[in-house]
């Protein structure tokens, strides 16, 4: 599976931004799903993940009830889509796809896109 994620950008707080991933691979409705990020000098952290199914979808605290994760098996493609957007956002974000069935744990992720930037002002 190969991962091309976009839509990052500056933003002013309490604005919004969608980030798309595209996956290649015949088999991507069956792979879970994950957005993360990581800020300078910290370490990569979960942000959202929704399972090939969707039944299961999870967020991290921090950004529960301002992101939201969805997916369009059709069209190879898993979106974030971030309101209300706090400076303590402001990190690369990856999308990052596994076979497993479930995991918020970055380092259980086989694959990962090449992260885009969010920067949000305050």
């Amino acid at each position: 599976v190969q991962l091309q994620a976009s839509g990052g950008g500056l933003v002013q707080a309490g604005g919004s931004l969608r980030l798309s991933c595209a996956a290649s691979g015949r088999t991507f409705s069956r792979y879970l799903m994950g957005w993360f990020r990581q800020a300078p000098g910290k370490e990569r952290e979960f942000v959202a993940v929704r399972s090939w199914s969707g039944v299961r979808i999870v967020y991290a605290d921090s950004v529960k009830g301002r992101f939201t994760i969805s997916r369009d098996n059709a069209q190879n493609t898993v979106r974030l889509q971030m309101n209300s957007l706090k400076p303590e956002d402001t990190a690369v974000y990856y999308c990052a796809a596994d076979s497993r069935s479930w995991s918020t744990r970055p380092y259980q992720y086989a694959y990962w896109g090449q992260g885009t930037q969010v920067t949000v002002s305050s």
